[in-house]
């Protein structure tokens, strides 16, 4: 019986047009263009309540009320001085800060307190993690506002997210047209009352009501708005992740005694959903611990991380995944703490002896961050209860160095600045020591050389002069000589700056 084969079947012209010769060599694969930028995924903060919620609701409160209501303190400075408590004033170049005023050449204050800040940022570090961006930083702050007006516009996390997947819709556009109205106010408001802390805040703020503003301070309450309303309603998280120097630099502040958020993974792990029917010596025979894998406490981190993978650069210590476990624990009958504010050392004790270790307080890192804020306080608080209410500043001409006289003595010109950081009009008598047989007089004014002059000041101001010093050829020995200029008020107040006469030498 013999049987029939079956041609081979044709090729499918249809289905593949293109004739590709024999012998050539197949086409590599086509190449998708891949980006270099992971595409970010939106946050969605679950609301959560319990201790740390609350703590930072009480810090959002007290700080944001000291941020708007702070221009509005009053302070009494005298006649003719500024009476708001807080003022920033680039015009009238002062700083006022209740009873403190600082002038230009004090800057070196304001070094002093960034490095008291600086400080106590590394030893708030050191102590408790970021507990600064978890409750206190401006971001942070500003942050938890948008999402708290978010919430009560947009609803809860599940219908956020829903919103946003969603196809446009008129409830949809209302309640983003109404977050944004109420961000943009706030940003509006936070921008104003920057601009509040560099003017006076009542007359800044009629001016604006009555469109008198000027431009350079609409600008800069326009910017501040902006800026407040982009990093606090769309960047968020981002600043604290990308745009803040400090999580890269928070590892350096850290050590095992360091208060930061953990998981007790040796407690948790393995991590699975928990059964109705399931007991709890049943769960463990099992293998697993007391996480459920409920992802609660990752709905709620404002940075989006999962606490469970350890500590992270980009965790603020918040705290609110405490808030959220401890309160899944309560609900299935477990001790709370699986995530908490811990040690390492403590950690490591705990897993291995079951016993807690002693928290250690005081340890070389904390010890000298504190010695070294004593010691920039002290020397700032020293600094401003010893400061003068006098200050002189000498210029020496440089072209000419010096002027030969026809008797054959030598002159030499200064800018003799007098500030006088009081707020009374004062009289001076200004002397020169090192040179002898010096006199002196003010240039533009008709007078005999004298050994000293009379000058005078005007209260808060900086008096100018131009002294004329001249000195017999016969006392100067070199060509530079030491010159001091002593500066004394009717009340034995005594400034004095040492200088150089300049000659032709011998």
């Amino acid at each position: 019986m013999s049987t029939a084969t079956e041609p081979p079947a044709a090729p499918a012209l249809a289905q593949d047009p293109v004739q590709t010769p024999p012998g050539t060599p197949a086409r590599p694969p086509r190449r998708t263009a891949k980006s270099l930028y992971a595409k970010h995924d939106k946050v969605y903060p679950k609301s959560v309540a319990g201790p740390f919620r609350t703590i930072k609701w009480a810090a959002l409160v007290v700080l944001l009320g000291i941020y708007y209501a702070l221009p509005w303190v009053r302070w009494d400075r005298g006649p003719n001085a500024p009476d708001q408590a807080v003022l920033l004033d680039i015009e009238g170049r002062r700083f006022y800060l209740f009873f403190i005023e600082l002038w230009p050449q004090q800057i070196y204050y304001l070094t002093g307190a960034l490095i008291l800040a600086a400080l106590g940022l590394f030893l708030a570090t050191s102590l408790a993690g970021r507990v600064w961006c978890g409750y206190a930083c401006p971001q942070t702050v500003w942050t938890d506002l948008f999402l708290w007006v978010e919430r009560l516009t947009e609803g809860e996390r599940n219908e956020r997210i829903r919103l946003d997947q969603g196809k446009w819709s008129f409830t949809r556009l209302r309640r983003k047209a109404t977050k944004n109205a109420v961000w943009l106010l706030i940003s509006l408001a936070t921008g104003g009352a920057w601009i509040f802390y560099f003017t006076d805040a009542p007359t800044l703020l009629r001016d604006i009501l009555h469109l008198q503003a000027s431009a350079t301070a609409l600008g800069f309450i326009g910017l501040f708005t902006a800026t407040t309303y982009l990093l606090a309603g769309f960047a968020r998280e981002q600043v604290c992740a990308y745009m803040c120097p400090w999580p890269r630099f928070q590892s350096a502040m850290l050590d095992e005694d360091s208060l930061i958020v953990t998981y007790e993974d040796w407690r948790g792990e393995g991590r699975g959903p928990l059964r109705k029917s399931q007991s709890w010596d049943e769960r463990r025979a099992e293998g697993y611990g007391d996480c459920i894998d409920c992802f609660n406490c990752v709905q709620v981190c404002p940075v989006g991380i999962d606490i469970r993978d350890g500590l992270q650069m980009q965790c603020i210590g918040c705290g609110l995944c405490i808030d959220a476990c401890d309160d899944i624990m309560t609900k299935i009958g477990r001790p709370k703490g699986l995530v908490k504010f811990d040690t390492q050392t403590n950690q490591i004790a705990v897993a291995t002896t079951g016993k807690p270790a002693k928290y250690r307080l005081l340890r070389p890192r904390t010890l000298i961050y504190a010695l070294m804020m004593v010691v920039v306080g002290g020397m700032i608080a020293a600094g401003l209860l010893l400061r003068p209410g006098l200050d002189i500043t000498v210029l020496r001409d440089r072209a000419p160095l010096f002027a030969v006289l026809s008797d054959g003595s030598v002159r030499n010109a200064y800018t003799f600045k007098i500030a006088n950081m009081t707020r009374d009009p004062r009289d001076y008598t200004l002397t020169v020591e090192g040179v002898a047989g010096a006199t002196m007089f003010t240039a533009g004014e008709r007078q005999d050389p004298v050994t000293s002059l009379r000058l005078a000041a005007a209260p808060d101001t900086v008096a100018t002069y131009r002294i004329l010093v001249t000195v017999p050829r016969a006392g100067l020995k070199d060509a530079s000589t030491p010159l001091t200029f002593r500066l004394t008020s009717a009340n034995g107040e005594t400034a004095k700056r040492d200088t150089v006469f300049m000659g032709p030498g011998n």
